[in-house]
């Protein structure tokens, strides 16, 4: 499965709860999106707060899907080829100097 399919998979999902309709408790927006995304982020830490290793190994996969899906959301309702993004930053770390 393509990241374009995942995205059209979240579309289909949020579509289906109703959260692109106006008045949504969800409106979909590039700032909810950014906050959502951030939050997921903060829940995935929260696995290794007390330690190197996730002690639940399937909460861990399931936090993980989550930033994951905000970051497909954010990525399509921001018109970001998130696909192109991704190698695009590839391209310039792959000329970058990293410290030793």
């Amino acid at each position: 499965m393509t990241l374009s399919d995942l995205t059209a998979e979240m579309h289909r999902f949020v579509t289906a709860k109703g959260w692109y309709a106006p008045g949504s408790p969800r409106p979909q927006t590039p700032r909810n999106l950014a906050a959502s995304l951030a939050i997921e982020a903060a829940e995935v830490l929260e696995h290794f707060q007390w330690g190197g290793e996730a002690a639940d190994r399937v909460e861990l996969a399931g936090e993980l899907a989550d930033v994951a899906l905000y970051l497909l959301q954010l990525a399509s309702v921001s018109r970001i080829d998130l696909e192109q993004a991704i190698l695009d930053k590839l391209q310039v770390n792959y000329g970058r100097e990293w410290d030793q």
